[in-house]
Order: C-alpha cells, then structure tokens, then sequence
C-alpha cells in the first residue's frame, strides 16, 4: 500500500459506526469507485480481467478496511464495509465479487490464535489479498473434498483441482479448501498464489460476472507450510454469514446500477410513441412511474441488506452479551431472511430496465442485459428453497441453522 494511501485511512474523524463516519469512508472511495465504474461496460464486452482497477482499490486502502486497530487498522463496522461494497458494486460488481473471497478470509484470520493474526494481519496492511478454492465440479462426497493434504518426509503438500476460484487469479495468496486422510472434517491450506504447482485459469464460462476470475485452479504437489494450515471450525460463527452477505452486497450494487441507467435513459431519451402521451420519456407519469417502481425495488433491497449487517453488528457486540450460539443465529438468520427476500427484487428491477425503454435497449451495444444476467448468476448461489426452508424450521421447530456450508454429491448419487 502507498504512503499516500495510509495517510487517506486518517482522515475519519467522525465517531465508529456513525452515519457521519460513512460519509467521510464514502467520500473518501468515490473517486476510485467512479474510475472503476468508467470502463465496466468495455471491461465486460472484452472480457478484459480487472487487475488495474483491483490495484486502485488495494492503493487506496480498501482492502485493509476490517483488520482491527490492535494489528494497526483503522476497522470500519459491518454496516459501512457492506454499504462500501454496495457502493463499488454498483460501480462494477465483478470487481467488488472478486473481493468476496479477501474480506471473508480477513474475518477468517480474527478468529485464529495470535500468532496467526501477527503473520497475517500485516499482510492485509501491506496491501496484500486473498483468493478462494474451495468448490469442485464434481466427485467428492458432501461434506468431503477430494483436494488433500499430504504429509511428506519434508513437509506437507497440496494437491487437486477446483473451481469457482473466484478472486484467485487476482490474489497474491490462495485460501484452498482440503482433507487429510486421517483427520476430521476440513482444513484451509493458506499457500502462494504463485507458488510452484499452482495453475490458475480463466475458464469460467458463466453467462454473468464474467470478470471475477472465477475459473480453475489446479494444485501439484504445492508445498504448504505447516503454520498456514487451519482447521476449519464447525462451532458457529459469523463467517457463513458475513460470506453470504458479500454476494447480497453484490447484488444490490447491481440494482442500483440498472436503477441508474432507467433513470439515465429516460432522461435522455427524444423518441416516444403515439400510443403514449406523446411528451417526452421524462415528462410521461407513466414511464416515471415505471422508474419510481424499480427504484423502489432497489431501497427495498437495500434496506433489507443493510438491516442485516446491522445484526452482524450487533453479533459481536460486547454490551449485549450474546454467547456464541445466540451470535451465530442473529447472524445467520437475518442473512438468511434477507437471502430469502433480496433476488427477487433486484432481478426484477434488472428486467424492468427493459420496460422503461423501447427495442433499442436490447442492442448488444448497450450492453444492458449485463445487469440482469450478473444479477442471475449472483443470485444462483446457495439456492433460496434451501435458506426459505431453514428460515421457516427455526420459526416453526427452532432449529438452529447449519453453519458449515458444503457442496457434493448426495449419498447414493450414481
């Protein structure tokens, strides 16, 4: 990170947590936020990956904005580390998905022993960030994964493949999801992204996000040192939910920005039809009145989101007390409500973007589908039937919600 950049962390003055704090971290990213969002339209045309403008961010500080003062950070709370994300979303959301990955692992390092903490948090401040492995395609049991770690005369190794890497290719270190034979559960291999053995690819073939680097990651024989490996916890914590709303973040970004672009076309549209009124787009209630539905849409999203990092908050709050499992379900239930109610609205205000135009809007030019089908893809992770049912268990039965997430085949698949 610059010099220049770690004097621009001193400039909140405003008391922690305040409305007044985030508009001085919001002024604070607008400008970097506003040259990242000049060019994501040709950025997605040409599928040209956002390295430039990942450097912007880690320049400016933003990648450091959660490690805590004890380690020499200057933290925000939830609330303001995911309006800021909604904030670069809007702007482009495949680079504030691609962080995902670097601030769930930066909530990751807070729970680990301090030795850890001591090796790791420095790096974050260093403008250093992280990547993810932690799915594969296909082939491993639920719960399992057939990525290992190997104990060898001289050390350990990783090797496997996965995908869904999103963020790694942009990484300086590689979060990788592993077993080893032997061991309980799940561990995370910390290693280098650019570590011998360690092959990244940009083969994600999504229709949307296209830039995140979500693709492939292969593992041969890479060494792994000892300390960089995690077990991964199954008592309850925030990182299931903290993980999630990153993508909510993401996804409301998205709203925003079609909300922009309806209000940007209409405003400047001169053509009209006969069947209207025959005023101006701008001028006609009814085609208003379109725009003030999708906005609306829009807030409504967003203050679900927002609500929710608000009961993160108020998680790991000392003055309320709340032991680790009372955290864990005010967490995880209110990301899970709100994982349940947001897709909806904002694929709906990325459709109706279409309604407030005519057949021009769907010129491959303007590139305006790009909103609706990012929002798609965003919003495909972690089917909402799944979150709907565990919503309506805890209400109904009060059963606690599954904290450890997994993807794999299901017992007796052939």
């Amino acid at each position: 990170m610059s010099t220049d950049a770690l004097e621009s962390t001193q400039i909140i003055t405003a008391p922690y947590g305040s409305e007044a704090a985030y508009q001085q971290l919001s002024a604070r990213f607008a400008d970097v936020f506003a040259r990242i969002a000049e060019g994501a339209r040709e950025r997605e045309q040409n599928r040209v990956l956002p390295f430039e403008q990942v450097q912007w961010l880690k320049d400016a500080g933003f990648t450091t904005l959660r490690v805590p003062a004890s380690h020499g950070g200057s933290p925000v709370n939830h609330e303001h580390l995911f309006r800021l994300l909604i904030e670069l979303s809007a702007a482009d959301s495949n680079v504030s998905h691609l962080l995902r990955s670097h601030f769930s692992f930066v909530e990751t390092i807070a729970l680990q022993p301090q030795e850890f903490q001591d090796r790791w948090f420095p790096r974050v401040l260093a403008g250093e960030i992280f990547g993810n492995a932690a799915t594969e395609r296909g082939g491993n049991a639920l719960g399992s994964t057939n990525t290992k770690l190997i104990k060898t005369g001289s050390g350990w190794v990783l090797r496997g493949e996965k995908y869904y890497t999103t963020g790694s290719i942009f990484a300086d270190w590689v979060v990788v999801m592993a077993s080893t034979d032997g061991v309980e559960g799940r561990q995370y291999a910390v290693i280098d992204r650019h570590a011998r053995g360690v092959q990244i690819l940009d083969d994600w073939d999504g229709f949307g996000q296209p830039l995140t680097g979500t693709g492939t990651a292969i593992f041969t024989d890479v060494e792994v040192d000892e300390q960089n490996i995690i077990q991964r916890k199954v008592a309850s914590t925030l990182e299931p939910a903290f993980f999630q709303l990153c993508l909510l973040s993401v996804l409301v970004g998205i709203g925003k920005a079609a909300r922009n672009e309806a209000a940007h076309i209409v405003a400047t549209r001169t053509r009209t039809f006969n069947t209207g009124s025959g005023a101006l787009f701008k001028d006609d209630p009814q085609i208003q009145e379109l725009v003030g539905r999708l906005a609306s849409n829009v807030f409504a999203a967003e203050s679900i989101v927002v609500a929710a990092a608000r009961d993160l908050d108020a998680a790991v709050d000392p003055s309320l007390g709340l032991d680790e499992e009372a955290a864990f379900v005010r967490a995880e239930l209110a990301v899970q409500q709100a994982h349940v109610a947001t897709p909806k609205l904002v694929l709906d205000a990325t459709s109706e973007l279409f309604d407030v135009t005519g057949a021009s809007a769907v010129s491959t030019s303007k590139s305006l589908d790009r909103f609706w089908r990012n929002a798609r893809t965003v919003a495909t992770h972690n089917p909402v039937a799944f979150k709907a049912r565990s919503v309506g268990d805890y209400f109904i039965n009060g059963t606690i919600p599954t904290g450890l997430h997994s993807i794999g085949e299901a017992k007796g698949a052939k």
